[in-house]
């Protein structure tokens, strides 16, 4: 296993994102630990639903590699502006790089494994009509 891209002094964004490129071009198994927010619009249905598929997948798929921060807008709508988030609801992947937003419909399990890089879509379930 590669080890986990993480700030090392003199090391910038880009020097990063070329180890987690690196890492991925070699078919390393991805060990990272994810820091990410959820941003919600209060306690609606599809809120709780929208919570409860993202920490099934990380218990899944992540096993205690990840921080998720759950942000009520209603509550904190001060970090709307400073993380440029237009709907909910919204899961931001931090790290590791590069940053990624998955916006809408999180029940797309698939989708959302694709957005956090824990799965590859392979080249025959790619729909070329949809690109």
């Amino acid at each position: 296993m590669s080890p986990d891209p993480q700030p090392h002094d003199g090391q910038s964004a880009s020097d990063l994102a070329k180890l987690e490129f690196d890492r991925l071009l070699s078919g390393s198994p991805d060990e990272s630990f994810y820091r990410m927010t959820l941003f919600v619009t209060g306690h609606t249905s599809k809120s709780i639903l929208a919570v409860a598929t993202v920490r099934k997948l990380c218990e899944t798929h992540l096993n205690g590699r990840y921080e998720l921060e759950v942000v009520d807008i209603y509550q904190s709508p001060e970090r709307l502006a400073g993380d440029q988030i237009v709907a909910a609801p919204t899961l931001f992947k931090r790290e590791p790089v590069p940053a990624q937003k998955v916006v809408g419909n999180l029940h797309d399990a698939e989708r959302v494994l694709m957005a956090l890089n824990l799965k590859t879509q392979s080249e025959n379930e790619i729909n070329w009509a949809e690109l």
